[in-house]
């Protein structure tokens, strides 16, 4: 089998006080107090089930973690206690030496607190879920904190000892204008963040928002923020790696890249969705498998109690499905994350985790090449700054023929990996 790809693990915490109008993550508003030594416990069974002979990730145990992300949710309701005993579980059963360990936060002053505790933890990367600095928009958003809670909760960051910060904004916030939101970025400038979130609000299906839509900024407008925000960011040396993510130089988010160069990821939680690969039946071939666990928590809870009572008899009962990527799709999904990158992909970095050509990636998206939009250099394919415009329209071609035909989207695999609302980031 060709080199395994790195390895980072996913977990996933499903609980915010409030679920925001504009959020389609797999997140639940707050009833009572959590159990968290029970969840804690069920995420660290949920991994074991998954590395046992007939798991999901079988041959995983003793791979060496690159990253841990924690996601949600809002991971930093829990206590700085709970977090330090999942990281335990997790090097007793992984190398994590120099591992980058992520954890997502919301700006409200009970959390931010325990910032100095969760760097003590074994955090050692930040994401904080600001949005926005002004308190009409935050309103708008249904955030729950202030602007200058935001300030606040960046600066004790910082003063914990965070010094791999991320920063999520968004901007085309209703009632917004350009000069409102370069006066946000500005505000997150003055930190001097490592790395950057920057995303255009967008209406999802299943959100309050998708049903009673809000009056956001037309297309024009929103374009003009986005060249504008770009611009700002980059001229204070955070260059723009990825579609939505900026970094200081060494600062790109490793748990990011991993997912968008095809990489394996573990994923334990309500909703986590994982990617393993391994050997085929012969040394040139490899299998990978996607994997994703139920959504809601009272049900993924329930399968792992069960799973104690039968004393893990059989498949994983948190998992709600896994199936193989056939070959007629593991191309698609390979450039589905690869594109997004400005640097794009080497011929190697497919051959070796997607076991295609750059011939044969070049030739699914001739279309967008032929415009422009997609170029290859230094031996490097990637998507020219016009053809990033256009990447909805780049990976459409992509497609294989036969979602083509039936006007179906290929799942997106991806999505606690998109930073809105909090990093991947």
């Amino acid at each position: 089998m060709p080199t395994a790809p790195p390895l980072a693990l996913y977990a996933h915490f499903p609980w915010c006080v409030k679920k925001c109008p504009y959020c389609d993550f797999n997140s639940h508003e707050l009833r009572g107090e959590i159990d968290q030594a029970e969840y804690v416990g069920a995420l660290l069974r949920d991994l074991d089930r998954d590395l046992a002979p007939r798991g999901a990730a079988a041959g995983a145990r003793g791979r060496k973690l690159i990253s841990v992300f924690l996601g949600g949710g809002t991971p930093s309701l829990f206590a700085p206690e709970s977090i330090a005993e999942f990281l335990a579980g997790l090097r007793a059963r992984f190398d994590c030496g120099g591992a980058e360990i992520t954890m997502e936060a919301n700006p409200g002053a009970a959390e931010h607190e325990n910032f100095r505790e969760f760097r003590a933890a074994g955090v050692n990367r930040l994401s904080l879920g600001a949005q926005s600095f002004a308190d009409a928009q935050l309103r708008a958003l249904g955030r729950i904190h202030s602007g200058g809670d935001a300030r606040r909760a960046i600066r004790a960051a910082l003063d914990a000892g965070f010094e791999n910060l991320n920063v999520d904004l968004m901007f085309a916030l209703p009632q917004q204008t350009t000069r409102a939101a370069l006066r946000d970025l500005d505000i997150a400038l003055d930190f001097s963040p490592r790395h950057l979130s920057l995303y255009q609000l967008t209406i999802e299906p299943h959100t309050h928002f998708y049903r009673r839509p809000p009056k956001l900024p037309g297309d024009e407008l929103a374009v003009e923020m986005q060249r504008k925000l770009q611009a700002r960011a980059e001229k204070c040396e955070l260059r723009r790696y990825e579609v939505s993510a900026f970094a200081k130089s060494g600062g790109a988010c490793r748990h990011n890249l991993n997912y968008w160069e095809f990489g394996d990821y573990l994923g334990i939680g309500a909703g986590a969705h994982g990617k393993i690969t391994r050997a085929g039946k012969d040394e040139h071939e490899h299998v990978v498998t996607r994997y994703w666990k139920r959504k809601h928590p009272r049900r993924y809870l329930a399968g792992l109690e069960e799973d104690i009572i039968n004393e893990g008899e059989g498949e994983n009962p948190a998992t709600e499905n896994r199936a193989e990527i056939a070959r007629a799709d593991m191309l698609f999904e390979f450039l589905l994350g690869a594109l997004r990158l400005r640097d794009g992909f080497s011929a190697d970095l497919l051959r070796a985790r997607a076991a295609h050509s750059a011939e044969e990636a070049l030739a699914a998206v001739a279309g967008a090449r032929a415009r422009g939009w997609v170029v290859q250099k230094n031996k490097r394919v990637r998507c020219s700054e016009k053809g990033w415009w256009f990447l909805d329209e780049i990976l459409q071609e992509a497609l294989p023929a036969e979602p083509k035909k039936s006007g179906k989207k290929r799942p997106d695999f991806f999505r606690e990996a998109l930073d809105k609302g909090g990093d991947v980031a």
